[in-house]
């Protein structure tokens, strides 16, 4: 039995490295995925008020995903330095539904993608329509505009409509140089289409999420078979220490 022993040593270190490292890396990406979850929330809300009618809970499922994460990540390394087999297996229960739970989402982004264009559609074509300048919503629908050269749902008409046209006309986030715009020009519908962005912030988001989407699913999809090669070698190496440990006795 003792050279058996002898040959699966290299074995269990080789394999305890490897899961170590994997481990690693595994509480690397719930670390990102908790810090993204809390900049969506802090940062980004105001904009998802353009997508959803209601607050998101992605950026709290981020969070809580990320801390979960982060914290059997850290298992994970207990578990591997440990060299407890019911601890490896617990641990490639965790991954197995991680890969579950990454394969669903991932599938179901991409399945309602267009659900997910139709809502933004109704949502920000609402916020265009009620904008007043100053609710967090018109705030969103500013920035949009600014960071995207944009202006309206479909074009600058979109404006024509809204309440805030009557008033003060289109909202100088659409405007090419804000130092050549004023209210009476961004008034006149004449004088306004030679001032602002032609281009509706639709179309260039929806262009966006179609050119982008085949890359989101392969990185979704090969982030959720990573957690196959945890799971390979946490029940590699439990069943190498639970050789070793039965031709001991």
């Amino acid at each position: 039995m003792a050279p058996r022993r002898m040959e699966t040593k290299p074995a269990i270190f080789c394999l305890k490295t490897l899961l170590l490292l994997y481990s690693f890396i595994f509480w690397v990406t719930g670390v990102v995925l908790l810090v993204v979850g809390l900049w969506w929330k802090f940062m980004l809300g105001p904009y998802m008020l353009l997508i959803s009618s209601s607050p998101s809970s992605a950026p709290y499922v981020l969070t809580g995903t990320g801390a979960a994460i982060a914290l059997f990540g850290l298992f994970g390394c207990f578990a591997t330095c440990r060299g407890r087999p019911w601890m490896l297996k617990l641990y490639a229960v965790f991954l197995s539904l991680v890969f579950m739970t990454e394969l669903i989402a991932g599938i179901s982004g991409f399945v309602f993608r267009h659900e997910i264009k139709g809502t933004f559609l109704t949502a920000y074509s609402a916020a265009v329509m009620r904008y007043d300048g100053r609710d967090d919503r018109s705030v969103a629908v500013d920035g949009v505009q600014r960071r995207l050269h944009c202006c309206g749902v479909y074009n600058y008409t979109s404006w024509f409509s809204s309440v805030y046209f009557p008033i003060s006309g289109i909202p100088t986030s659409c405007c090419v140089h804000v130092s050549d715009c004023n209210e009476a020009d961004l008034k006149n519908t004449t004088l306004a289409a030679q001032k602002v962005y032609k281009e509706g912030c639709y179309e260039l988001v929806v262009s966006f999420i179609e050119s982008n989407m085949g890359i989101i699913a392969g990185v979704t999809f090969g982030i959720a078979f990573s957690q196959l090669v945890g799971v390979t070698l946490a029940c590699c190496l439990s069943h190498f220490i639970n050789s070793n440990q039965y031709e001991m006795i």
